[in-house]
C-alpha cells in the first residue's frame, strides 16, 4: 500500500480542531490542486468561497444549523455551481449561452463536488482534517444572501477545515459487494440487505443511536429523525425555489 492510499484507508471525518491558523500559502497549494479536478468539457463552472473572519463564520453558523465546526474551523470553504462567470466570458465574446436549465446547474453542481473532494484529500495529505456539511443545500437561498451570490451561482456544499484536536473513530462503511454491480445493476434481495446491514447494525455506536433515539431500528433512526420525509419535502421546495431565483429552472415540459 502505498503513502497516498494508506491515507485514504485511514480517513476520518474531523469536527474538533486545534486553534493553530492554516497559512495563506497552505490553503492556496490545497486549492491550486484541488482545481487540477476532473471538470465537464474544460469550462470549470464552480466558484469556492474562502471565510476565515471570525464574524462571518459567526453568521454562517446558523445556518448550517449552528454546528460548532463552522466557528472553530479557521478555514470553512463554500462551493459552489458557477454558471456566471462562463455566461459572462460568452456573452463578452457575443456568443449567447444557454445555460439556463437543470442540466447545467447539474453540470456545475458535479464540478464543485469534484473540486470540493479533490480539496479534502490534497488537504488530509497535509495532516490536515476535514468535515463535510450537508447543510449547505437546506439553507441555500440564506447562504446566497450572506455569501451575495449572484444569478447563476448555488452553493452546494461546504467543508470545514483545520488542524486535527481529536482522532474519532472510522465510521462504518458498507461492505464493497453491497455496493459493486458488475456490469449491470443487479437488484438487492431481503437477504443481500439483511447480509449488508447487519455488521451497521451491530455496531455499538449504532445501538446507542437506536437506545437514545427511542427507536426500533437503526433504519427509523434514519426515517423518523436523522431525514424525516416532511423535512426533505421542504427543503426540497427552498432549493427548487433557489434554482428557479439563480435562473436554472428553464424547462421545457
Amino acid at each position: 500500500m502505498t503513502e497516498f492510499s494508506g491515507i485514504l484507508m485511514v480517513r476520518r471525518t474531523i469536527r474538533k480542531y486545534t486553534s493553530e491558523p492554516i497559512d495563506d500559502k497552505l490553503l492556496n497549494e490545497l486549492l491550486t490542486m484541488g482545481c487540477r479536478a476532473s471538470t465537464t468539457g474544460n469550462m470549470q463552472v464552480y466558484s469556492i468561497i474562502i471565510t476565515r473572519d471570525e464574524q462571518k463564520k459567526k453568521d454562517l453558523a446558523p445556518l448550517h444549523f449552528n454546528q460548532k465546526m463552522v466557528t472553530e474551523a479557521p478555514v470553512v470553504l463554500t462551493f459552489c455551481a458557477d454558471f456566471n462567470r462562463f455566461n459572462k466570458w460568452c456573452r463578452q465574446r457575443k456568443a449567447e449561452p444557454g445555460y439556463d436549465n437543470f442540466l447545467s446547474f447539474m453540470t456545475a453542481a458535479i464540478d464543485a463536488l469534484l473540486v470540493a473532494q479533490t480539496v479534502c484529500i490534497a488537504a488530509e495529505s497535509k495532516g490536515l482534517g476535514i468535515c463535510y456539511l450537508g447543510t449547505t443545500t437546506y439553507n441555500a437561498h440564506k447562504i446566497i444572501d450572506l455569501l451575495e451570490l449572484p444569478k447563476g451561482v448555488v452553493p452546494v456544499t461546504t467543508i470545514t477545515v483545520g488542524w486535527p484536536a481529536e482522532k474519532p473513530d472510522q465510521v462504518d462503511r458498507l461492505p464493497l459487494k453491497a455496493i459493486i454491480h458488475p456490469e449491470v445493476y443487479k437488484d438487492y434481495s431481503e437477504e443481500d440487505i439483511e447480509e449488508y446491514y447487519r455488521i451497521k447494525e451491530a455496531r455499538s455506536d449504532s445501538k446507542q443511536f437506536v437506545k437514545e433515539s427511542n427507536k426500533e431500528t437503526l433504519a427509523h433512526v434514519f426515517t423518523d429523525i436523522r431525514y424525516k420525509k416532511a423535512d426533505n419535502v421542504y427543503f426540497s421546495g427552498v432549493l427548487l425555489k433557489v434554482l428557479k431565483d439563480q435562473g436554472f429552472m428553464n424547462l421545457l415540459l
